[in-house]
């Protein structure tokens, strides 16, 4: 198998490239990306004679049909600005693709890929990503489903939380920032509410959830939960459903006053020369400040809870899943959850597990049990508790 990674030298993609390198079925790997100095960090626990580098330009069409063309199928890790050209060049050389953004509107792609004859597979990573595979494991555990809550955050551990947010970074610092201006729905009490990001943060939608060997954490709803109960084809049913982020407490009261100020808008300042917009100034002050020492550890906590009915019962579903960094390698808790994802379905894809063509979701063609064993040969253990509710 060979296996081209978009993106090989970021955070992601080096985790990516060590779990491809560790498989005795992938014979090659092709890390892209236009600098090569951070493949270093992970020389000395990964096998690099599997892995050739090419560097190249997202945007230039021909590069990447040329790399296209040496692969089974691509491992997409570039900013999700890069996803539509990624996307139109792999129909181009009929070749697989699997990407760890959101896609809302795929039935144009979808189209373009069944006639291609190839797999476009979004939303794998973290979240989006192992929650939905859940999300389709409890859709056929339960006759109908009324509750639907997924939480998920990346956070440091509590000696590593040094500065008044009691955050560091796992991921693009731009990203956090954007995530923090993000508008929502969920349904509370079958009433669907919208939540525009200036109000992201406000205490009438934020609460408090308890993690096991955690404690509480801080849940911030995250985008559209509606979107895939739709997808589901349950969104009449739902009594309730969100999709939030975990944080430490605090979280949301160090972003109201600032969002409130103006630090999160993206419009230039006048005044100043050149174009720099509030964000801008956030993204390059803040974010070297919030890197992690190599003897701090990252934490992932996912937590999905579902209720419904199995027969004349009702009944609650609660996975919950704890990812630490490994100091050994030094790999992030959050790049283990979002790359090795990605790399397990690329892998299901190239060996032909996933036969389905088109743009596929994980909530509905990703085999659960086969997908959980490969996570757990990785360390990613998923518990889960059933019970039964009082009617």
């Amino acid at each position: 198998m060979k296996v081209l990674v978009l993106g090989g030298c970021g955070i992601q993609g080096r985790t990516a490239l060590y779990d491809l390198a560790s498989d005795q079925t992938v014979s090659h790997i092709i890390c892209a990306d236009l600098q090569f100095d951070e493949l270093s960090k992970i020389e000395a626990f990964t096998n690099m004679e599997k892995i050739t580098t090419a560097r190249i330009d997202a945007e230039d069409k021909s590069a990447l049909l040329n790399l296209y063309e040496k692969v089974d199928v691509v491992i997409d890790l570039l900013p999700k600005e890069f996803k539509t050209h990624v996307n139109e060049t792999a129909l181009e050389a009929k070749v697989n693709v699997v990407n760890t953004s959101y896609m809302y509107h795929p039935e144009a792609l979808d189209k373009k890929a069944k006639e291609a004859g190839i797999t476009i597979m979004p939303e794998c990573g973290l979240d989006p990503g192992i929650d939905l595979v859940i999300y389709g494991d409890a859709r056929t555990r339960f006759d109908s489903l009324s509750v639907i809550n997924s939480y998920c955050g990346g956070f440091p551990e509590i000696k590593a939380c040094t500065n008044p947010m009691n955050y560091k970074l796992s991921w693009i610092w731009r990203g956090v920032l954007n995530a923090t201006m993000r508008d929502g729905r969920i349904i509370k009490d079958r009433q669907i509410i919208e939540i525009p990001s200036a109000k992201q943060h406000d205490e009438s939608f934020v609460h408090e959830i308890e993690f096991p060997n955690l404690g509480s954490l801080e849940a911030i709803p995250n985008g559209d939960a509606i979107f895939f109960s739709d997808r589901m084809g349950l969104t009449e049913t739902i009594v309730n459903t969100g999709r939030y982020s975990l944080r430490w407490p605090g979280w949301s009261a160090f972003w109201r006053p600032l969002k409130k100020l103006g630090f999160l808008s993206e419009d230039p300042v006048e005044g100043l020369e050149g174009t720099v917009s509030p964000m801008d100034f956030m993204e390059k002050h803040l974010g070297p400040q919030l890197a992690y020492r190599d003897d701090e550890k990252d934490l992932i906590a996912m937590i999905n809870i579902f209720e419904g009915l199995q027969g004349n019962k009702k009944m609650r579903l609660t996975s919950h899943m704890l990812i630490e960094r490994d100091l050994d390698t030094g790999i992030l808790a959050m790049s283990k959850g979002v790359a090795y994802t990605a790399c397990i379905v690329a892998k299901m894809i190239a060996n032909g597990e996933i036969k389905e063509r088109g743009v596929l979701s994980p909530m509905t063609n990703v085999t659960v049990a086969p997908f959980m064993e490969h996570l757990k040969k990785r360390g990613l253990v998923i518990k889960e508790k059933m019970e039964e509710l009082d009617n």
